[in-house]
Order: C-alpha cells, then sequence, then structure tokens
C-alpha cells in the first residue's frame, strides 16, 4: 500500500535521497525545505507519516513534532526526527516531544523504509 510522507530538510541533496529511499515503495512524498513550509502544508494535508530534519532554518524538526502532536488530527502520525547528533539530550528531546523514532544519519535506505512502513503499519492496525 503507498502512503503519503512529509520530508521535511533544509539540505536539497538529503531531500532528494529521502525521496529516492521513500518513492522505491510507490510512496508518494511531499519533500518541503524548512520548518515553516512543513507546517504551511500541515495545515490543509494530514500525511501518513513525516521525517523531519532536527536542525532547520525558521523551525527545528524538534518543534514541528511538538506542535503535531497537540494536534488532534495529526497527533497519532508517526513522526521520526532526522538527526546527524547521537547523543543522550538529542535523545531526550526527541522522546519529550513525542517523536516516534529518532533516525541516524547515515540514513541506511533499507532501515528507514523498514521503520516507516512498521510505524504506518502499528498505527493504522491500532498497535502504538
Amino acid at each position: 500500500m503507498a502512503y503519503t510522507i512529509l520530508v521535511a530538510d533544509d539540505e536539497p541533496a538529503i531531500r532528494t535521497m529521502l525521496e529516492v529511499i521513500l518513492s522505491a515503495d510507490g510512496h508518494e512524498i511531499i519533500a518541503v525545505q524548512d520548518g515553516k513550509s512543513a507546517l504551511e502544508y500541515l495545515q490543509a494535508h494530514t500525511p501518513d507519516a513525516m521525517l523531519l530534519d532536527v536542525k532547520m532554518p525558521f523551525m527545528t524538526g524538534f518543534e514541528i513534532c511538538s506542535r503535531v502532536k497537540r494536534i488532534k488530527r495529526l497527533k497519532n502520525t508517526p513522526v521520526l526526527l532526522l538527526t546527524g547528533l547521537d547523543d543522550d539530550q538529542t535523545r531526550d528531546q526527541a522522546k519529550m516531544v513525542g517523536a516516534d523514532d529518532l533516525v541516524h544519519k547515515p540514513v541506511s535506505g533499507k532501515h528507514l523504509r523498514g521503520r516507516v512502513m512498521q510505524l504506518i503499519d502499528s498505527r493504522r492496525s491500532g498497535v502504538v
């Protein structure tokens, strides 16, 4: 089954790479360059999952996730935060804002695709 996945990352090469990886399974990828654009898209759309870079201009992935998890229509949408940081502070902040997973750069395509599908499928089947 194909899903709609919002990808927000300020690096064009990473956006393109994520789009290629996730579209390999037939998913529709909505790629935006920053947190502000992500929120603008989310005002009128409900994706099946979100992959948000932690460090972006205007608004971080943490801030977007925190907002999304407080909106009834979006709160059950899986949010994966993408980061180059692998430290306790980043992991703690991801948990605090309600992220469903933290994905570390460099990204393994197979792992990412599997994790996205697992999170979407578990939400659809009512298992959280």
